[in-house]
């Protein structure tokens, strides 16, 4: 065995001396192969850029006023099925994911589900179907993505806990048009314990 070795040696050494290299190819293309650079040791040869600075996104206002339209819409779709506490944040100058986030919230899971597929209906009918659907039938959350703005629907105990409206405090809210039964005048006398 050891001799299988050193004659195979012997012949890639052989073949090394007659011109050709490793794959079988003249010095010449072997000459205009690139260089490999080793992952580790050596020295890169590649050229660092200066760092960019990022793109400017430049939202057009009739844009972003015909996505405000739609998210007033969905909100006004979550009133529809006597949603509570409807907040409509304003976060296209400081979010890159969405315009605007929606939070309503529900007094049951059933009532959370409802404005769910509520809001899905209405969107759909004017011919933005959602985009992506999470945590719909558990309800106690459901998000829904139309890309443009996004609505957070919770079971009202489950939305006092994560309190998602503090992470946009320095946001903008849009004002709607809330009816007096979509407020809580006492929240500690309808709900219990988590």
């Amino acid at each position: 065995m050891p001799g299988k070795s050193a004659k195979k040696l012997a012949e890639k050494a052989a073949r090394r001396t007659d011109g050709t290299d490793r794959a079988g190819r003249g010095q010449a293309a072997a000459r205009k192969a690139p260089v490999r650079i080793p992952v580790r040791g050596g020295k890169s040869k590649v050229k660092t850029r200066a760092p960019q600075e990022a793109p400017t996104q430049t939202r057009n206002k009739s844009d972003l006023a015909e996505t405000r339209a739609l998210a007033v819409a969905a909100m006004e779709a979550a009133l529809d099925k006597r949603g509570l506490e409807p907040v409509l944040i304003d976060v296209s100058a400081m979010g890159s994911y969405t315009d605007f986030i929606g939070v309503v919230s529900g007094r049951s899971d059933r009532q959370v589900d409802a404005i769910a597929e509520n809001v899905c209906a209405v969107m759909k009918a004017s011919g933005r179907p959602p985009l992506g659907r999470e945590g719909t039938g558990t309800g106690r959350w459901t998000l829904l993505d139309f890309g443009a703005f996004v609505v957070h629907v919770f079971y009202h105990p489950v939305r006092e806990f994560y309190d998602l409206e503090s992470l946009w405090i320095e946001a903008p809210r849009v004002k709607l048009v809330v009816p007096p039964e979509a407020t809580l005048a006492q929240p500690d006398a309808l709900y219990g314990a988590l």
